[in-house]
Parts: structure tokens; sequence; C-alpha cells
């Protein structure tokens, strides 16, 4: 979803969109989402429309938007300031968002050979460091490389002494539980 970051009356709001259908989008403001309906088939941006937020229809009026200077927004009878800041994710126009699918994808990995000295991840979580690198003698026990899962830092160490073959993460990367990080041999 791109993300904007917005001044309303000079307070910071952070806002996702996405379009989900003709004429309805997911907006997410700050951390609350809503479901919004357009009522009209082709808003155009720089004058009267309507939306409907739930089961309650508003009277939206804009000003001529200029990204580089504040702009009015009249909510039924109440007017606000608003500036917009260059979305983060895309620069496309709210009219231009392409559909976005809501529904959770997994992706099917094919299960990967668990080979003599392979060092397997204990959970699911994201790689913060890797202390080791391809070529390494390692000591029994010596932490080979650190997984953050549900905010806590989990030390993986070697279970026994050798050479580090085969790395198979990097800092930053996702990890799942029973994934191969490293083999040592």
């Amino acid at each position: 979803m791109p993300t904007y970051e917005i001044l309303i009356e000079g307070k910071p709001r952070k806002i996702e969109l996405a379009k989900t259908g003709e004429n309805t989008f997911i907006v997410k403001i700050d951390d609350k989402t809503l479901n919004v309906e357009s009522l009209a088939d082709a808003p155009n941006l720089e004058k009267r429309f309507g939306i409907k937020i739930g089961d309650k229809a508003y009277q939206i009026e804009l000003s001529k938007i200029d990204r580089d200077k504040r702009f009015s927004i009249k909510v039924e009878e109440a007017s606000f300031k608003v500036e917009v800041k260059t979305p983060t994710a895309t620069k496309k126009a709210l009219t231009t968002f392409e559909p976005t699918s809501l529904t959770p994808t997994m992706k099917t990995l094919a299960p990967k050979q668990v080979v003599e000295g392979a060092v397997i991840a204990p959970m699911t979580g994201k790689i913060i460091s890797v202390k080791v690198k391809k070529g390494d003698q390692v000591k029994a026990e010596q932490v080979l490389c650190i997984i953050e899962a549900m905010k806590m830092e989990n030390e993986i160490t070697a279970a026994k002494s050798g050479t580090v073959q085969e790395i198979n993460v990097s800092e930053g990367s996702p990890v799942s539980e029973g994934e191969v990080l490293l083999v040592i041999v």
C-alpha cells in the first residue's frame, strides 16, 4: 500500500491507501483501518464528492491540490488545512491505484534436504547478525548468528567444532523454523 505523510492542521498523520474495487478503498490512518466507498463513479479530486465510511456518508470539497503547498479540505461543514508529503511507496495518483489482494498468501517452499552439520533455525524470526563467514573455523558453542523472534534476541551456537562450509542467510533476512541457516563440516 502506498504510504503518505500528511499534515492536517499541522499534525502529522501516516495514511496508507489501497483500491479494493471499482469505487472502494482500504484507508489506514495511523493505526486505524477504514473501508471507504466513493459515492461518485469517477470523483474529480478538485470539486465536491461523497464518500461513505461504514453506514455514514460525508460530502467532501477540495480546493485545488498542490503537492508543494497547503490546501483546504472541507468535510461536511468543517474545514482543514492539509499538506501532502510525497508517498513513500509510489507516486501514483489516488485514481490510478491498482487493486490489491487482501488475502494473505503463503509461499510454498520445497523442503530442503537436511545435511550432516546443518545448523537449523529453532524458530521463525529475522536474522539480525551473522557472526561468521564461509571458511571460518568455529568451536562448539561459538555464536554463529542471532535471530530476533518476538522482540527477543536468540543466539544460535555451533553444536560442534568445524569449518563453516555454507551460509544460507544474511543480516535482515527472514527465516522459518526448521530452515538450514549454516552448514559446519
